[in-house]
């Protein structure tokens, strides 16, 4: 697997699972700031009832969004929340 270096992004090198980042809700309104609750693959992958790969496959397909830190994601918890609501679908 080939790692592309980030270049000109801002990376962390240590956050823990529970770290709560504020961001700017939109890149134009920077008084206006929203906390975002990011999970570990691991975590999502327990929330979904999926393995971690399932996860890593999602995030590298662009389904759902990540953050890269170091070499390990963080996924944004609604993020998770809203891939579950639009994967439901009435089989009848």
């Amino acid at each position: 697997m080939r790692v592309e270096p980030s270049v000109g992004k801002p990376t962390a090198r240590h956050v823990s699972k529970d770290a709560v980042i504020t961001m700017p809700a939109k890149e134009n309104d920077r008084s206006s700031l929203v906390q975002v609750q990011f999970l570990t693959v691991a975590e999502v992958a327990s929330m979904m009832r999926v393995s971690k790969m399932t996860v890593y496959r999602l995030v590298h397909s662009g389904e759902l969004p990540a953050v890269r830190v170091g070499k390990s994601f963080r996924v944004p918890e609604k993020a998770v929340h809203a891939y579950l609501q639009n994967a439901y679908f009435d089989a009848g």
